[in-house]
């Protein structure tokens, strides 16, 4: 009769042990899994309140809700039905779970005022992948729908990765740091998900088992995810928000011109450049002005008005300051240029108001506006934006003296 060594005896334990480790494991997982599935419901929620205080304007808000209600339901038929069931509830868990990151992405596009249908493109993307997910399911068998799952969402990500950098450099520069975050975050749902499209390859069903240290990981790592990213995306909206609050005390309602305060800081920030150079202050009035509003109205003057901003900004050269300085009365800092280049810039936007008519008046009238022009000495810091207001002012009035539609510079 053989005694068992110590070796074998190891071995029993460890064999009678395992299975209870993997329940233990596959208990785990199905914990974090749950609180996923919390985390994600309690932010729809909270996206859903969001989107309601903010009226017209939900920058996304409520189409980040539906992501988030549509990723915790597909994690909720996974919990009733298993991660590796192949019936018509892991098929639509799958369509779920691929329609979510495609809601976010719509989200973001109307957080970055792209408006853009949801439903339809939503829809669409749900039949389609469904009647694939139908075929491969027909042709190649289960595993093989599973591998699909996770290389479309492993190139979907991928996707969404590089457009989010490239979010960075162009429609997104004032939030550069935060698109580099999100990108490397998203980065990581896509390598995740090629591990597990080879994993499946690899190792079939078992890849997917609740008990295997990757699915563990991964469900973390979405844990994570679901817990960092929803409060990101509130602090973006309320930094939105914040800053059109800025913007809107700095610009004028009717032009959305600068205002005098948002001059002074556009200034400001210029000058505090290393490689600032000087300053020239235009100072524009519309001649007669008053005439155009007794004879056709506050509206059409005000057209007027939104027309010479118009033509401001279009004749202004880049990183030039235009700003309405109140009534008639427009302004606009011409940066890092020369005496000769502050008048040529005067005199070409003279001649563009006088040549360009107002638009949107009534059938037979013909509205023409002139400009008289004042020119300030330079300038080299925010500070002497007084003084040479006072100097174009005072260049502005001899013009008027002299015949109105002119340039003038200051006599010093």
């Amino acid at each position: 009769m053989a005694i068992p060594t110590a070796r074998t005896r190891d071995s029993a334990s460890a064999r009678f042990l395992k299975p209870f480790c993997q329940l233990f494991e596959a208990m785990v997982t199905t914990v974090i899994l749950s609180m996923l599935c919390v985390h994600l419901l309690c932010f729809c929620a909270m996206f859903l309140l969001i989107s309601t205080r903010l009226n017209d304007k939900k920058m996304g808000m409520e189409v980040f809700a539906l992501g988030n209600l549509l990723l915790g339901l597909a994690y909720i038929l996974q919990l009733w039905g298993g991660p590796v069931s192949t019936g018509l509830m892991s098929m639509l868990n799958h369509t779920l779970t691929l329609c979510a990151p495609a809601a976010y992405v719509l989200g973001a596009l109307r957080f970055f005022d792209r408006p853009t249908p949801v439903w339809r493109p939503l829809l669409g993307l749900a039949v389609l992948y469904t009647i694939l997910q139908g075929l491969v399911q027909w042709q190649l068998g289960s595993e093989a729908r599973h591998a699909l799952l996770a290389a479309a969402c492993a190139l979907f990500f991928l996707a969404m990765t590089g457009a989010v950098l490239y979010a960075g450099r162009t429609i997104a520069k004032d939030l550069r740091v935060e698109m580099l975050v999100f990108a490397l975050l998203i980065g990581g749902i896509c390598a995740l998900n090629a591990m597990k499209f080879v994993l499946i390859l690899t190792e079939g069903m078992a890849a997917l088992d609740m008990a295997s240290s990757f699915q563990r990981t991964f469900y973390i790592y979405m844990s994570f995810l679901a817990t960092v990213l929803p409060p990101c995306a509130v602090w973006l909206v309320l930094r939105r928000l914040t800053d059109e609050l800025r913007n809107t005390a700095a610009r004028d309602p009717l032009t959305r011109l600068l205002n005098r305060r948002g001059l002074m800081d556009g200034l400001e920030a210029h000058f505090r450049s290393r490689t600032a150079g000087h300053a020239y202050l235009l100072v524009i009035d519309i001649d007669h002005f008053k005439l155009i509003n007794d004879t056709y109205g506050h509206n059409v003057g005000d057209l007027g008005l939104c027309h010479i901003a118009h033509v401001l900004n279009s004749t202004a050269r880049q990183g030039d300051l235009t700003c309405r300085l109140g009534g008639e009365e427009f302004a606009l800092i011409a940066l890092n240029t020369d005496k000769a280049g502050a008048m040529q810039l005067a005199e070409r936007l003279r001649g563009a108001i006088e040549l360009s008519e107002v638009p949107g008046t009534s059938v037979g009238q013909r509205i023409r506006c002139t400009a008289t022009i004042g020119v300030s000495d330079v300038f080299s810091n925010a500070q002497a934006l007084d003084a040479a207001m006072q100097q174009a002012d005072t260049a502005l009035y001899r013009g008027k003296t002299l015949g109105r539609n002119r340039v003038e510079w200051v006599q010093t």
